[in-house]
């Protein structure tokens, strides 16, 4: 390497240039939180393949109902018709049903759409709504945090799967906008309680003080200052509430209180799968039950990479 002479600093970076070394200095590059978040997310790789998953039965649902729609009163002709159904093949890779003798493959990709609709639509309202309850109650405290926790606490003291089995029977009506607000309504509770924990912590930070200092209003504070340090554990919780949405759709479907059999679900071809299970019609429930599967399994994946990558602590 070229000695260096003193008094000569100003030339050392040449120098290292010249040399083929690593300039360190030029190298660094600013990332901000979500981009560091999406560094330490690729690293988790059934994060990634939670991801793939999710992503192929979202493309499926929008785009398979337009190539294989499904039109409920379209009924094969009686001699046709072989009432235990077919095993899959080539024709059918996914079978096709008894009694009106569907394909199984038509039913999942087009109860995709609506199960997935429902689970995304209802932990949207969820989420907004918690959020909102929470950081309200957990900005100002006193007697708001006292009236809204005790709301939320009543709301949890109910056995809510049965009173989303009533509501969903006595005012759903099988509508989809309704089943999803009825699911929305009652899936907001943990969601509050989580928001409400983290503005009582970050509330007495120095940031927030002196934002109050200077005079800002409350709304302010809340949505621009203290709640966009609280999204992490709520992105997680929100990805988490996906999937208890689909299963409990797939649930309330299954016992016939949920969407309309005239829009499949993957919940209602399950129930209708039941009467002829003991035909051995395996391939009718198995299917739209191994999407239900795979579905929820990549949402949890998912929401363990996102707990790892929005951790402030997590390393590179």
């Amino acid at each position: 390497m070229t000695p260096v002479q003193p008094g000569s600093e100003p030339d050392i970076v040449d120098l290292i240039r010249k040399e083929g070394a690593v300039d360190y200095e030029v190298g660094l590059e600013s990332l901000n939180q979500w981009q560091l978040a999406w560094r330490r997310f690729r690293k988790h790789r059934l994060a990634l393949v939670g991801l793939g998953i999710l992503i192929f039965f979202i493309a499926v649902a929008i785009v398979g109902p337009v190539f294989m729609p499904f039109e409920f009163d379209v009924i094969p002709s009686p001699d046709k018709i072989v009432y235990q159904g077919r095993p899959p093949s080539l024709q059918h890779p996914f079978g096709e049903t008894g009694g009106l003798q569907r394909d199984v493959l038509l039913l999942v990709i087009n109860g995709a759409r609506t199960s997935l609709f429902i689970g995304f639509s209802s932990m949207f309202i969820g989420v907004v709504v918690g959020t909102v309850v929470g950081s309200v109650a957990g900005y100002f405290g006193g007697l708001v945090d006292n009236v809204l926790m005790r709301i939320v606490d009543v709301m949890l003291s109910l056995p809510l799967l049965f009173v989303i089995l009533v509501a969903s029977r006595f005012f759903g009506n099988g509508n989809v906008v309704l089943i999803i607000i009825i699911f929305g309504l009652f899936s907001w509770m943990t969601i509050s309680r989580l928001t409400r924990s983290l503005f009582l912590s970050i509330r007495e930070l120095e940031f927030v003080q002196a934002a109050r200092a200077v005079g800002l209003s409350d709304r302010r504070i809340i949505f621009r200052h203290i709640l966009p340090n609280a999204m992490s554990p709520i992105i997680v919780s929100a990805s988490l509430l996906i999937a208890a949405n689909i299963i409990a759709e797939a649930f309330v479907s299954f016992l016939g209180f949920g969407v309309n059999p005239i829009y499949p679900t993957w919940g209602n071809i399950l129930s209708n799968a039941l009467t002829f299970i003991p035909l051995g019609n395996w391939w009718w429930p198995a299917f739209p039950g191994l999407a239900i599967i795979f579905t929820v399994l990549a949402v949890n994946f998912i929401g363990d990479g996102l707990r790892d990558a929005l951790d402030p602590r997590s390393k590179e």
